[in-house]
This record gives structure tokens, sequence and C-alpha cells, in this order.
């Protein structure tokens, strides 16, 4: 089974990127529709979508296989809508970041294969679309007990080749780990950042003084409402159970920290930085030689070129990096991420003789 023409039914940010990849891939043609006329508009502005379709019949006629990125409380009468609207030999997808709804909104048909690209934007709309988005990205596939096998290669094989990586995994199962990595970690920040927005110690606020490691656990804090709150409802089981199975733990350290458990809290900081380690592994080659250096940069045009352009000029590779912008006056920090002590060492030495002040550690603690 081969895909010649492809429909992309909502045309966002998802949407767009997924035609624009497949048209990276050799797509001959690729069709759009979107209740919005206005973001259907931007999408063929942008050249993710060949036509946009007047209607969701035309939109899906002669196609092989239709795509359909709808926000998550649209997604099930939405891909109920294609099943119906779509010829037999159409095989139907959907991008929704939650699987159970979904999936059963299907059930008695071999034609749908649920699917979950692992990535995304903090921009919206088809003008911020990319080809690149997924690649290297994991995505879930999740075909049930009644997908026809032919279906699910032709979905695997097209999200090979938007270069993501397919991983089958039980609509369920899907659905529990999501609430894990992803659910419970944005519901956790919208928590932390509240908590300490509501508070005043002795006349502080503590947002005012924040630090960065409250930056840094709520980078995702308050993210678009219109998408989270259809998630946090549609996945509420889960993330209910994840949040259950949080508050045991914070019981626990709350228990140990009454008590002066220090061995507790030397055993839960050590599994930590295991777990951490073993969540860096796939990022990266040899994480337990990451070397962390913090620069404290100025508040002008220019510096951060000049930090990576004089690394690189002597070949040395940052793997990541990250900016806390503090105030115009103080500046940041700017965090690298750099393989290997001696090549860290290196690097400090070159941003020191330029005047940076500059401290290293390893990224994962000792």
């Amino acid at each position: 089974m081969e895909v010649r023409r492809l429909a992309v039914v909502g045309t966002g940010l998802i949407g767009a990127s997924v035609a624009l990849a497949a048209k990276r891939a050799g797509l001959r043609e690729v069709v759009g529709y979107d209740p919005d006329p206005q973001a259907l508009d931007a999408a063929v502005e942008r050249g993710a979508v060949d036509s946009g379709a007047e209607s969701l019949a035309d939109a899906v006629a002669g196609t092989q296989l239709a795509v359909v990125a709808a926000p998550v409380a649209q997604l099930a009468p939405q891909v109920r809508a294609v099943l119906e609207a779509s010829e037999e030999d159409c095989t139907v997808t959907d991008v929704g970041s939650t699987k159970v709804g979904v999936c059963s909104a299907a059930l008695g048909t071999g034609r749908f294969v649920g699917g979950h690209p692992v990535c995304g934007s903090e921009a919206r709309g088809a003008e911020h679309a990319s080809a690149e988005l997924f690649d290297g990205a994991t995505w879930f596939l999740t075909p049930l007990a009644a997908t026809d096998p032919e279906r699910y290669r032709l979905v695997h094989g097209f999200v090979s080749s938007l270069g993501a990586t397919p991983v089958a995994v039980d609509p369920v199962a899907h659905d529990q780990l999501v609430a894990l990595t992803s659910h419970l970690p944005h519901a956790l920040a919208n928590l932390l950042v509240n908590q300490a927005g509501a508070n005043r110690i002795d006349g502080h606020d503590p947002v005012a003084a924040a630090g960065g490691s409250l930056r840094d656990m709520t980078r995702v804090a308050g993210a678009n409402p219109r998408i989270w709150i259809d998630i946090f409802l549609d996945n509420a089981g889960p993330v209910r159970e994840a949040l259950g199975d949080h508050r045991k733990q914070l019981d626990r350290l709350e228990q140990a920290l009454e008590t002066g458990d220090a061995g507790f809290l030397a055993k839960w900081i050590g599994e930590a930085a295991g777990n951490r380690q073993r969540m860096l592994a796939d990022a990266y080659p040899d994480p337990g030689a990451l070397q962390q250096l913090r620069v404290h940069v100025p508040d002008r045009p220019g510096v951060l070129a000049g930090i990576t352009q004089a690394l690189g000029a002597e070949r040395i590779n940052i793997e990541d990096f990250e900016l806390h912008h503090m105030s115009p006056d103080r500046g940041g920090t700017l965090t690298l991420l750099i393989t290997g002590e001696a090549e860290a060492r290196r690097a400090a030495e070159l941003l020191g003789a330029q005047g940076y002040g500059v401290v290293v550690a390893p990224a994962l603690g000792e």
C-alpha cells in the first residue's frame, strides 16, 4: 500500500509540520482541511499543503492516508467524522496526546491506527511549522486488536519517513505513561509557581526572589490553557493516579525530615541521580561525563554568538546550553554542557581568558 495523496485534518502547528515533513519525504500531494478557514489559509501560505479543501469530504476523497490533528477535546468526533467521510482504502491516524478516548471512538474498524508524536513547541499556528519537528522524536502508535496489519505497516512506514521513531504501545499504557512523564510535570509546575506566587515571607515576594531551581522546575507552568485543560480532563484518571503516588512520595519525604532520617535522604538523592542519568542516556552518549559550565554573561548583542564561535574555533563541542536572564543590568547565566572534564576545563580557561566568570561542575552532581 502506497501513500500518493495525504489529507491533513487540522492545520495548526503539528498538522502543518506533518504536511511539511511529508513533502520533504517526497509525498506527491498533500491536501489540508481545517474548520478554521484562517488556519487553513496560513497552512497554504506556509506551503505546508498543496491545496485547501472546502469540506472534510473533499479533503479525504481519493486519499490513502488521513492524519487528524485536532485538539484533544475534538479528537474522537473528528476521527469518527473522517472514518465516515473517507473511502474504504483510506487509513486514518491521529497525533493526539491522549489515546484511550480516540481509540475507543474507532473501535470496530481496522482502518484506524492511533498515534502521538512526542515533540512540540511553545509556538502556535502553521506559520511556525517545521519539517524537522519530528526528527529523532518518539512517535507512539496504538494499534487495536481489530487494526489491519497492512494499515499499521503503512502508518509505521509513514512515521519513519518523517524522521521519527515509531513505538507500539497499548492505549491504556500510553495514557498512564504520558500522565507520569508529561501531564504530572505540567501539573506540578503549575502547583509550584502558584504556591510561590500565593505567599509572602516577611514581606518578600518568593516569585521576585526566585532562583534557577524554581525557574527550571516551572518552565512549562501556565502552558496554553486551551490545550492543557482538555488534556488534564481527558486523561484525568491516570493523572489522578500519578498525583496520588506523588503524594505518597511526599509523605515519605516529610516523614524523613520530621525524624531526621539522613539515611533515607541519602538513598533518595542517590536514586534520583541514577534515574536522571538513565533519562539522559538517550540524549547524550556518556551522560556521566557531562560537565556543566555556568558562565555569567552581560546583556548585550553578540555575546552568545561570540562564546559559541570561540569554543567552536577550538573544536570544543557544546552538547546543550540554556540561558537564564536576570535583568538588563545584571545580565544572566549561560549554562553549557560539555562532555569530558578536560574539555570542560579547556573551555573554562578559554572563556576565563576573555574575562568571563566560569564555574565548572559535573552536570549530574557527585
